[in-house]
């Protein structure tokens, strides 16, 4: 019975993040701009020495993400914005996910990536970026020292913050992300 309401209220959190609302475009991108300043505040707090390798850096994307896992089925989505940090060039940006593991859970998270040279910032504009479960990643130290403190690099050049706002997942999954361009939201950009 517990596990019938569990799916239950999973269910309906898709339901209620999968429905579109009535936003404009531009009120969308204004949405997506609030949620990544937001974003990066509450990563400066956490971690001091996030805000001077954002400077220093390529670029970096902000999203948010929603997951939920309901016993063998694992999917998330969200939107966020990618930003050059010369030019200040913003694009915006979906992510999809989905996976197979034992579990029961709903968690809303940000994910801030930072590109450190233009190669991968434009690797990542141009094809987006794939990848599975955390496990698959490791944290480096050395050479990245304290500007990444806390960041777990995905691929040479890419770091990745993970924030979790709120939720409960009790979950293992082998999840695979796709992150790609919103389309809709960068016409007469």
């Amino acid at each position: 019975m517990r596990i019938r309401r569990m799916s239950f209220l999973l269910a309906v959190i898709l339901l209620a993040v999968g429905v579109m609302n009535g936003d404009s475009p531009e009120q969308k991108r204004e949405k997506t701009r609030k949620m990544a300043a937001q974003t990066l505040q509450d990563l400066y707090k956490l971690r001091p020495t996030a805000q001077a390798a954002i400077q220093k850096s390529a670029g970096y994307a902000v999203f948010n993400n929603m997951s939920a896992n309901v016993l063998l089925l694992s999917t998330a989505r969200g939107a966020g914005v990618a930003v050059h940090s010369q030019t200040k060039k913003e694009t915006f940006m979906k992510m999809v996910s989905a996976g197979a593991g034992l579990g029961v859970g709903v968690k809303d998270y940000r994910v801030i990536f930072i590109f450190g040279n233009e190669k991968a910032l434009a690797r990542f504009l141009d094809s987006g970026w794939s990848g599975s479960a955390q496990t698959d990643a490791a944290a480096k130290a050395g050479k990245s020292g304290a500007a990444y403190s806390g960041a777990v690099e995905v691929e040479p050049g890419v770091w990745v913050y993970q924030i979790t706002k709120n939720g409960l997942a009790l979950q293992v999954t082998v999840q695979g992300t796709k992150y790609y361009e919103d389309e809709d939201l960068n016409k007469g950009l």
